[in-house]
């Protein structure tokens, strides 16, 4: 029995609960490795796994023996790689998600660049703004908008994500231009909602130092980036888009900037992956890759 490999095919069948879907990520017919776990059980003398119809779970020994080999194996990432760094590149399959206009928009235009870089690197994109369980569906990295909520998971910042509330020139000449906060209750917006949940997306202004949540009356709520930036395009109502999706609006004049001195509240952009995969050096190069990219990156931050 090697080890190494049964400690390998242990975490992932302990992280997604399941054998079938851990031998699928590793490349491996389902039976070897319910083999290959019977074998690590039979020489550690042990039960790992506590077997029902229904789900596969962690005994305490196996929560215990789970939390060495992660250890384990990570150090051994580690060791190699820094024996590898100076013969050849990183190599391996790379699998992310990212959000599906900023990645349409300003990541994947440069993706192309990074396989060039990283010839060795096979990359596996995704492109949704759902959120997902990283372990779950076998995800390396998420770039993804917001705070972190998970302390199971590693955020490195990226930058900011900026926002501008918008209107049409047809909009504005109709319904007039607000000047204050309470101006907003005589207006509509198009309004964002979250697909997973349904729930509206309020406004947000900074007010004297502080952040002011708006819910917007509007006649229509959509879940699309493009849709909703279309149909402040088209007079529907306000909007609060990104300001790289808006800029080049606000330069041609298709959209005007609202409420210029209550600014939305920006969020954190940040590469997301879980503590164990922090040592790989496939994904090292890449959030290192994002990180550069995002630097004073002129789209990001609404410049020519």
């Amino acid at each position: 029995m090697d080890r190494f490999q049964a400690m390998k095919v242990f975490t992932r069948v302990a992280e997604v609960g399941s054998f079938s879907r851990a031998a699928d990520m590793l490349e491996i017919p389902k039976a070897s490795a319910t083999i290959i776990i019977q074998q690590l059980e039979a020489y550690l003398d042990i039960r790992l796994l506590q077997r029902t119809t229904r789900r596969l779970s962690l005994t305490p020994d196996g929560a215990a023996y789970y939390e060495h080999c992660v250890r384990l194996l990570s150090d051994l990432d580690a060791m190699e790689s820094s024996f590898h760094v100076n013969v050849r590149q990183p190599r391996g399959k790379l699998r992310l998600d990212i959000p599906a206009v900023l990645g349409r928009v300003l990541i994947m235009p440069a993706l192309f660049e990074f396989q060039k870089r990283y010839p060795e690197i096979e990359l596996m994109v995704g492109m949704s703004d759902k959120p997902i369980d990283l372990i779950q569906e076998s995800v390396d990295c998420v770039i993804r908008v917001g705070e972190l909520q998970d302390s199971s998971l590693v955020a490195r910042r990226l930058g900011d994500h900026h926002m501008v509330t918008v209107a049409s020139p047809e909009y504005l000449e109709q319904y007039g231009v607000p000047q204050t906060i309470d101006d907003l209750q005589h207006h509509t917006a198009i309004n964002y909602f979250w697909g997973r949940t349904g729930r509206i997306r309020e406004m947000t202004f900074i007010v004297e130092g502080r952040t002011i949540a708006v819910k917007m009356q509007g006649k229509m709520s959509v879940n699309d980036t493009d849709v909703y930036v279309d149909g402040c395009l088209r007079g529907v109502g306000l909007a609060q888009a990104p300001l790289y999706l808006a800029a080049p609006h606000l330069r041609s004049g298709a959209l005007i900037e609202v409420l210029p001195q209550h600014k939305p509240t920006s969020l954190p952009l940040s590469a997301v992956y879980p503590h164990n995969r922090h040592l790989s050096p496939t994904l090292r190069v890449f959030v290192d890759w994002a990180v550069e990219l995002f630097e004073d990156n002129a789209m990001l931050y609404g410049r020519p």
